[in-house]
């Protein structure tokens, strides 16, 4: 089966730097951010904002819990912009395999964060994943509004 692909789009008020830095460097603290949905996010092997480096997260998806295990593929820090790798986990049991790519980039107000995902179905019966995509998208927003509550910006920043 060939490589699809499904993306999205969506404007944010936080500056791509600082929502970008989360992602990178301080991806343990979205499991703080958006407890609702991610549970936990713990580094395996490597370290934050280091490509190689291997990350798990534990997720609410469609209402079941779900685990991934991913490698950091790519990061470009001037671009806001990296690529994990799935390497383990639930969304290998229907995908041969599965990339998240994520950019953010800066606006005259704001940002958009822009999530691609690319995947290999495990045969045509496989539904393309909208709902993974939902729910990095809402990462994204909630990410967002933590930032730019002030009082959670000064306490994220000491």
């Amino acid at each position: 089966m060939a490589i699809e692909k499904l993306e999205t789009s969506v404007p944010i008020e936080a500056s791509a730097e600082k929502l970008f830095d989360i992602f990178c460097n301080k991806t343990h603290t979205i499991a703080n951010i958006f407890p609702e949905r991610i549970k936990a996010v713990e580094i395996h092997e490597g370290e934050w904002g280091a490509e190689g480096s291997i990350i798990s997260w534990n997720y609410i998806n469609e209402g079941k819990t779900c685990v991934g295990k991913e490698v950091v593929e790519g990061i470009d820090k001037e671009n806001n912009k990296m690529t994990f790798k799935v390497i383990e986990g639930d969304l290998l049991q229907h995908y041969n395999s599965f990339k998240f790519k994520f950019q953010v980039t800066p606006k005259e107000k704001g940002s958009v964060v822009h999530w691609v995902l690319e995947y290999q179905k495990k045969n045509y019966n496989t539904p393309d994943p909208h709902s993974t995509l939902e729910l990095v998208l809402e990462e994204a927003i909630q990410v967002d509004a933590y930032l730019t509550n002030e009082k959670n910006y000064i306490y994220h920043n000491i």
